[in-house]
């Protein structure tokens, strides 16, 4: 029985992406293909893929600052300077 239903669900599937596909409206080519370059839609177009770009410039300069912080804090830092009489004496051992 569990088989009938997949089978029935997968036969409707491809039926509705075959109606979709032949769909005269499906066929139309987008702004820049189609020549318009000025039209709002390819307007449109451009600021979409600007701000997609703008939004993967700043996640890479997030991972990049935070790897540029992991260098900083893994620099040695300088013991700090003993004074000389105290550099060559035993009292502390």
């Amino acid at each position: 029985m569990n088989l009938e239903k997949r089978s029935k669900s997968l036969f409707l599937a491809g039926l509705l992406m075959s109606l979709a596909m032949v769909q005269p409206a499906s066929v139309l080519a987008c702004a820049a293909c189609y020549g318009q370059d000025t039209g709002p839609m390819a307007q449109g177009m451009n600021w979409g893929i600007f701000s997609l770009l703008g939004v993967i410039v700043s996640v890479l300069a997030g991972v990049a600052g935070f790897f540029i912080y992991l260098a900083h804090r893994a620099t040695p830092v300088p013991a700090p300077a003993v004074p000389e009489p105290l550099a060559g004496s035993t009292e502390g051992i």
